[in-house]
């Protein structure tokens, strides 16, 4: 009896988890402020100090060296390989940044249509990578750690709350080509596999080989039932084994989702001029192919997937703007800028937003200092990303970075913050949401105790 109370004291958030049901709708130990989240993922590392991060001191230093305070505060930490590989001359942003509605924040004319939701939006301007290098900072921004191996923030939110529909996957991956690192980004890790993500497509049929040939369809049903029972059988009198829970667990959601999914994924249903605020039917490829991924996330949360994950990867680079960073910008701005404002407005419109957790984010952002040909390097010193939605407070400026934006000198915050905030919205304490690998309780947060909740962010 003692073993099995201190079984279920180790257990915290997730505890009820049964490997039978895996998708179970559960409950964290906190008031939660949001259902759900839709995760956009800005590959490759967007310039903060061209999209967010206001520092009108750069356009006096344009063409000079890093003031030698800035230089030697950050050499002094171990961001100092930043330097590595910039010219020694500041680069001024080429776009103009305004205020923005009545929280005055600001916002670059690289980005007018999310601009329209300052008010909505609460930036983080002091987040910092542990690499400079896109896959291991990619992998941290996903599994909290930069090496392969984790388990990912989708998997964890899943395996804590389970799904609110059981007709569809509860975390959901929405790209052309993926983030930078591979599968290990969105993987489950060390987690039971009913907890990796699907991959749903936004064009065609939502799911690859759904439908039975039309030849079988008329005894699918049938067939299922007798499956059913066969993997009942197969299952009785044999030790709990997750691998094979998984497996049974995702043909019966296959079978669910014959439907569900097919439905979920019918965006050409949605009102054309929904469609048209989207940008789904641009006649640019990478412009329509964002719209309708983020299209597909709202109608994906709104029938209770728990997690969407969308990535914006058009092309080999991305954000990635090492030269000629004005037409790199301005190119993936293009594609996202008004396919994300349409999600604000259309989440707000149905009433939600308030239970719709968004987050935009990237690995790293860029320097100040110029690489290559008028580009920007890897900076995983100080960095932006916002949240909007879910309990998340509207209008706020949370931390900073020194006066060119290079490194975080203000409440600086790391990848493992961000995760605990993300699930504190969802009601999950970060310190209680474990699994035991190898004798020790692995979390998404780090087994060194020290992540904490933004203060202030959430309402």
């Amino acid at each position: 009896m003692g073993a099995l109370a201190w079984d279920r004291l180790l257990g915290g958030d997730g505890g009820g988890y049964d490997a039978a049901d895996p998708w179970a709708a559960r409950v964290g130990a906190r008031r939660a402020t949001a259902k759900s989240v839709i995760f956009l993922h800005m590959v490759g590392g967007p310039s903060q100090i061209d999209t967010f991060d206001y520092k009108p001191e750069l356009a006096g230093l344009a063409g000079k060296k890093v003031p030698e305070s800035i230089r030697a505060a950050v050499e002094a930490t171990r961001f100092r390989n930043v330097f590595h590989g910039c010219k020694e001359e500041i680069l001024a942003s080429p776009w103009e940044f305004r205020q923005r509605g009545e929280s005055g924040l600001w916002v670059s004319d690289l980005l007018p249509e999310t601009a329209r939701h300052a008010d909505r939006l609460c930036l983080i301007h002091s987040m910092q990578a542990d690499s400079n290098n896109h896959g291991p900072a990619s992998i941290q921004l996903h599994t909290g750690d930069i090496n392969g191996g984790k388990a990912s923030l989708g998997s964890w939110v899943t395996y804590a709350l389970g799904t609110e529909n059981r007709s569809l996957p509860a975390y959901v991956l929405l790209f052309h080509a993926g983030p930078l690192g591979g599968a290990t980004n969105y993987s489950n890790g060390f987690l039971p596999p009913a907890f990796q993500g699907t991959r749903l497509r936004d064009r065609g049929t939502a799911v690859a080989d759904l439908l039975p040939p039309e030849g079988f369809a008329g005894g699918h049903e049938a067939s299922l039932k007798v499956l059913g029972e066969l993997n009942g059988l197969h299952r009785t009198g044999r030790s709990a084994d997750p691998v094979l829970d998984a497996r049974m667990a995702s043909y019966e959601l296959a079978g669910r989702m014959q439907l569900a999914a097919m439905e979920a994924g019918e965006i050409d249903r949605e009102p054309e001029g929904l469609k048209e605020a989207y940008g789904v039917n641009d006649g640019d490829e990478a412009r329509a192919g964002f719209g309708r991924k983020c299209l597909l996330a709202r109608r994906l949360v709104e029938r209770g997937v728990r997690f969407v994950q969308v990535y914006d990867m058009v092309d080999k680079d991305g954000w990635d703007g090492h030269s000629k960073l004005k037409e790199n910008h301005e190119r993936h701005a293009g594609v996202t800028d008004k396919a994300v404002a349409a999600l604000l407005d259309d989440l707000a419109q149905r009433g939600l937003l308030d239970e719709t957790l968004v987050v935009w984010a990237s690995e790293f952002g860029r320097t100040p200092m110029m690489q290559g040909d008028y580009g920007r390097q890897h900076n995983c010193a100080g960095f932006t990303i916002w949240m909007a939605g879910g309990g998340v407070r509207e209008g706020l400026r949370y931390g900073g970075t020194d006066e060119i934006g290079l490194m975080a000198v203000d409440r600086p915050v790391p990848f493992r913050d961000l995760h605990a905030t993300i699930l504190a919205a969802l009601g999950l304490e970060h310190e209680k949401l474990t699994w035991e690998v190898n004798g020790r309780l692995e979390r998404l947060t780090g087994v060194q105790n020290t992540a904490r909740v933004i203060p202030g962010v959430l309402g």
